[in-house]
């Protein structure tokens, strides 16, 4: 007879896992948690998906203790395309592990739900969506407040603006219609001209879209697109540029005129720290500068001092409640002359959830 288990297996050449085997023996086996990332595009020098990754490090760093036995264990899957092949990959990270699968792109929210619906014992984090359900929460960030303070900037730098946006979704026209209303709020007269693109990711049709507003006069380009090609062109055409997402000066340093920056690393490792703790609970955020997922900062060389104080002066206005990008002094209209929020108004945030109006200023329409 064997003495004990252990040397039964050994015996017999039969491997089982460490946590196994230390279950056996009636020893306490703490597992890492698994953590996995979806990407909608390369991971690059700065922009959305690098935001994400950076947040991804910050969650290896967070919860797990210097020499002490890994926590957490973190993996990614880049340049996933949104549809069929998101909810291929999201499927193989359930089935191989992974504890809690972050999502971080709105057409990946339909995929996220089909595939938890087959792995509720796996949590999920849509991010960008807006669908929940008993193992899928969703979050997002008010990246309006950044484009109304970063339209401040270019209000008091130039008179024309160029945008190279994706879709047409509400996240990007509030967007657009935030950069305005800041442009405006210092320099009544100045447009907004915008390029839809139809897709997030592809540098080369972003820099043609770039050169293209600004052929068209545009002298400062704003962006909601996934590279540093806007950034890029403008630094070439001796131009200015809202980064979004992340700092992008090293692509554009004379040209930047400051970074819209999202920082995710608190939110990501918090969720993860509840599947641990085994008190993850499906939930709904909008976080925005008062949270500290938003902020602006990065000012670039052709900035004045006055005008980054007016900015950072603004940016302590909104995480106090005092100042709301589309609440509204005078009658604003559309583009096409309706109303659009009313004197004394401040949308709620199921208005800016649904917006489907271009403010007065910006040139251009929504395409579907």
């Amino acid at each position: 007879m064997y003495k004990n288990l252990a040397a039964a297996l050994a015996a017999a050449s039969f491997s089982i896992s460490p946590t196994a085997f230390a279950q056996s023996q009636g020893q306490t086996a703490q597992v890492p948690t698994q953590a996995a990332f979806v990407y909608v595009s390369p991971i690059t020098e700065a922009g959305w998906t690098r935001q994400h990754d950076d947040a991804r490090k910050a969650v290896e760093a967070a919860l797990n203790p210097p020499g002490q036995p890994p926590q957490v264990t973190t993996r990614f899957v880049e340049n996933v395309a949104e549809g069929a092949d998101a909810e291929r990959v999201i499927r193989d990270l359930a089935r191989n592990g992974a504890n809690i699968i972050f999502t971080p792109s709105f057409g990946y929210m339909e995929p996220t739900l089909k595939v938890a619906a087959e792995f509720p014992g796996v949590k999920f984090e849509s991010i960008t969506g807006y669908k929940t359900a008993p193992n899928v929460a969703v979050a997002n960030a008010r990246y309006y407040e950044g484009r109304y303070l970063a339209g401040v900037a270019a209000g008091r730098l130039a008179m024309q603006a160029g945008y190279v946006a994706g879709f047409p979704i509400p996240e990007v026209i509030q967007g657009i219609n935030a950069f305005t209303l800041g442009m405006r709020s210092v320099n009544p007269a100045a447009q907004v001209r915008v390029v839809w693109l139809g897709e997030w990711f592809n540098p080369p049709r972003e820099r043609d879209a770039a050169m293209t507003l600004m052929n068209q006069g545009a002298e400062v380009l704003a962006f909601h697109t996934g590279s540093t090609a806007v950034m890029a062109a403008a630094q070439e055409r001796g131009k200015l540029a809202v980064a979004y997402h992340s700092d992008m000066r090293k692509a554009a340093p004379d040209a930047q005129v400051l970074a819209i920056t999202h920082l995710w690393g608190d939110y990501y490792a918090r969720r993860v720290q509840a599947v641990r703790d085994g008190t993850w609970a499906t939930s709904r955020l909008w976080g925005g500068v008062k949270e500290g997922m938003v902020r602006v900062d990065a000012f670039g060389p052709k900035v004045p001092a006055a005008v980054q104080t007016e900015v950072l002066a603004r940016q302590k206005d909104i995480a106090a409640g005092k100042l709301h990008p589309f609440q509204a002094k005078a009658v604003v209209r559309d583009n096409e002359g309706r109303v659009a929020i009313a004197a004394g108004q401040i949308l709620s945030d199921e208005q800016i959830l649904g917006m489907n109006w271009l403010a007065e200023g910006v040139v251009g329409k929504l395409t579907r």
